[in-house]
């Protein structure tokens, strides 16, 4: 696919995805950009995934599964271009996505990203992009953003271009197994971060997302992302840009780890969820969200903690299952559909 000097590196990585991969691939050809360079990386699927990426005729090698941060990192030793978007293997890219992406691309840039319109296994669209237009247009200072919460507003990892050298962290994250972490995490630390409110890929929503959403919340996994979160602020404390005045980060006294340490505590109904609230609030007060949103978060936590556990744990699902944030959602999530006699297991 590459005719000049390559400006973008896009890499598929895929793992038993038969039913989808082409689609990702047709639609990266069909950008019809000649300064893109295209590979796949098949991560040992056992299905017809092989196959299929064989019938497109595109670069593509095949791996022992050893998860997708290391089918990215393979892929990234098989392509020079300067910036790297990592293409999951059931999402697409929009018609004409790259004619808007690449001539944003400059060296000042550590990542680029924008909005993904969710849609089904069938392809159907699911409402609202993620992340919603109006979320993803920020002003403020990231770093900031990301030293005192602990996150910022970022799509799943096909919304995202990021500078090769940020993609050299990867190597060093030996605790995580996704792509998306360190990399999104450091990017404001390590350049600009360019935020473009336009729905430029497909991001498809099933019961096999990586990144959970559709999904149960489970007690379990929120664990497991506290712990990944807390790996992750220390790798971000060690890779600091070289003359940074910023003080080390406290994973334990962002918002992010707060709100998980909360949500954790009221699904489990331990008593200490109470005396969690008065710090939860007072990061919640003093943090970068609008009047509304904080009005919003702090009365969430209180609900939550309070409120029997059927209920608390329907608020907690349309809190993080953005395909049921609607009125009928929230509906739904306090009066119940008369089915929850006992409390569902997590």
């Amino acid at each position: 696919m590459t005719g000049s000097t390559p400006r973008l590196a896009v890499i598929i990585n895929c793992f038993n995805y038969a039913e989808y991969v082409e689609r990702a691939i047709r639609s990266v050809l069909a950008q019809g950009r000649d300064d893109c360079e295209l590979i796949v990386v098949d991560d040992g699927s056992t299905d017809a995934s092989w196959d299929v990426i064989g019938g497109t005729g595109v670069t593509a090698y095949r791996t022992e599964n050893g998860g997708q941060r290391r089918a990215c990192i393979f892929g990234l030793d098989r392509t020079t271009a300067p910036f790297v978007l990592f293409l999951d293997a059931d999402d697409e890219l929009a018609p004409g996505a790259l004619d808007v992406i690449i001539p944003r691309l400059d060296p000042s840039v550590a990542k680029l990203q924008f909005c993904l319109s969710r849609i089904d296994r069938d392809g159907n669209r699911l409402g609202s992009a993620v992340p919603e237009p109006d979320q993803i247009r920020m002003t403020s200072d990231l770093s900031e953003r990301v030293r005192r919460t602990g996150v910022y507003v970022s799509p799943p990892t096909s919304g995202n271009v990021f500078r090769r050298d940020l993609c050299e962290l990867l190597r060093d994250a030996d605790y995580d197994d996704a792509v998306d972490g360190i990399i999104v995490l450091a990017a404001p630390f390590f350049g600009e971060v360019v935020s473009l409110p336009q729905e430029l890929g497909l991001y498809r929503v099933h019961d096999r997302n990586i990144s959970g959403v559709g999904r149960a919340i489970d007690g379990a996994r929120i664990e497991q992302h506290m712990q990944r979160f807390r790996n992750l602020i220390g790798h971000l404390n060690r890779v600091m840009p070289a003359g940074s005045a910023r003080p080390q980060l406290d994973a334990e006294q962002t918002f992010f780890y707060l709100e998980k340490k909360s949500v954790l505590a009221s699904i489990d109904r331990r008593m200490d969820r109470f005396r969690q609230l008065p710090m939860l609030i007072r990061v919640i007060s003093g943090d970068y969200f609008s009047a509304k949103r904080k009005l919003a978060l702090s009365l969430f936590h209180i609900l939550i903690a309070f409120l029997p556990v059927g209920i608390s744990r329907r608020l907690i699902e349309f809190r993080y299952r953005s395909e049921q944030r609607t009125p009928i959602g929230l509906a739904k999530a306090l009066i119940g559909n008369g089915s929850d006699v006992r409390p569902r297991s997590l």
